[in-house]
């Protein structure tokens, strides 16, 4: 076993875990995790929590409570996950406290029905940030064009958030931009700007799926060749952007007020593909100032045999451009690529949203007291 988490770690990238359950809250394995494995956060979404709270592990007596209060299924999901959220973040305190607020922290998404309409989105980070009611949470907002808007308006409430469900370099760039608006609403509205914090997680093995679904399509050699590529090349140039918009003077304007950058997540670093190696999207992606969300699977895969070597990321860039525009020259449209995927990853979480709603309907329902 190689103590491969702790050199990631080292070299200036957070460990969160992308996973939640109450069983892995109750049975000490998060805290295990905290203590043995380097992992320093936690990232959830609407897949997770249906794949937890399906499974039925310690949830039974608190949505049959739910049922007899005869709450609607919303509240009883909203009641289930924040209390999630709320434990893990009590569990991650400590790391809290002694990262200054950098890291010890867990996100929660706003409702994904919600991605396109702007004024819900900020309604619901607002009401989620006051449920859990934890210094160290993370309200998650869709990097949609409705949320960019929410993503300013949310941070400039003294509010930290995780931006989710990014694909495009440009979009990413917007994404800053939004940050950057919302500290500048912050300091207006005299907030410390110290206590806000915020991530842009970048989604990473989704663009290998497409682009690769496309270059198996064209099916010359030279597509062949550029298989694997684009999602770390896409990834690396978004750390381009980063290292370019936390230099400007806007920022340093922020930074002098007492503002912390936006650290760039890769999001979806669970390898897709079998012909790849499983710790692709960690080991080619490391830099400091940066966080990895991992799926359990990848955690063990890295500490077992990631191939850390140092700072993958600084100097790649005119590779990276070069990868991206060999897969355009072959007619794939990147602008395509990074719609379908927008579009899908609010499609699939607003689908495992529904799914939730309808298995905890249906146990609300099975644990309803009979009247009298």
């Amino acid at each position: 076993m190689t103590d491969a988490l702790k050199r990631l770690s080292d070299e200036g990238v957070a460990i969160w875990l992308d996973d939640l359950s109450r069983k892995r809250i109750t049975s000490g394995n998060l805290a295990e995790l905290i203590d043995q494995q380097h992992v320093v956060g936690v990232t959830t979404n609407p897949t997770i929590f249906q794949k937890a709270i399906s499974s039925g592990d310690g949830y039974q007596q608190q949505v049959s409570d739910l049922a007899a209060r005869k709450v609607t299924v919303e509240e009883a999901i909203r009641m289930i996950t924040t209390a999630d959220v709320r434990d893990a973040a009590d569990i991650l305190r400590p790391v809290f406290d002694a990262t200054d607020g950098q890291d010890g922290r867990v996100s929660i998404e706003v409702d994904p029905r919600l991605a396109h309409h702007t004024k819900a989105t900020i309604a619901e980070a607002k009401q989620l940030a006051w449920l859990v009611d934890r210094p160290n949470t993370l309200i998650k907002i869709p990097a949609t064009r409705a949320g960019l808007p929410a993503i300013t308006e949310v941070i400039g409430l003294g509010i930290s958030v995780n931006v989710t469900l990014i694909f495009s370099l440009e979009r990413y760039r917007e994404v800053m931009d939004a940050y950057l608006a919302g500290l500048e609403k912050a300091k207006e509205r005299g907030l410390d700007l110290s206590l806000i914090r915020s991530v842009a997680s970048f989604f990473v093995s989704r663009v290998d799926t497409e682009i690769d679904k496309r270059l198996n399509d064209v099916g010359t050699d030279e597509a062949k060749a550029l298989r694997g590529k684009a999602a770390v090349a896409n990834a690396r140039l978004a750390y381009q952007a980063y290292e370019e918009v936390f230099s400007t003077a806007r920022w340093s304007a922020l930074e002098s007020a007492g503002a912390n950058k936006q650290r760039p997540l890769w999001a979806s670093t669970g390898v897709k593909d079998p012909a790849y190696k499983d710790t692709l999207y960690v080991d080619d992606l490391v830099a400091p100032n940066t966080v990895n969300t991992m799926p359990e699977a990848t955690l063990v895969a890295v500490e077992d045999h990631g191939g850390i070597t140092g700072d993958t990321i600084t100097g790649t860039y005119e590779q990276a451009r070069a990868d991206l525009d060999a897969v355009e020259k072959l007619g794939i449209s990147y602008d395509d690529v990074v719609q379908v995927l927008e579009d899908e990853g609010v499609e699939k979480f607003a689908a495992s949203w529904n799914d939730l709603l309808k298995s905890t309907q249906a146990e609300l329902e099975r644990l309803a007291p009979s009247e009298g």
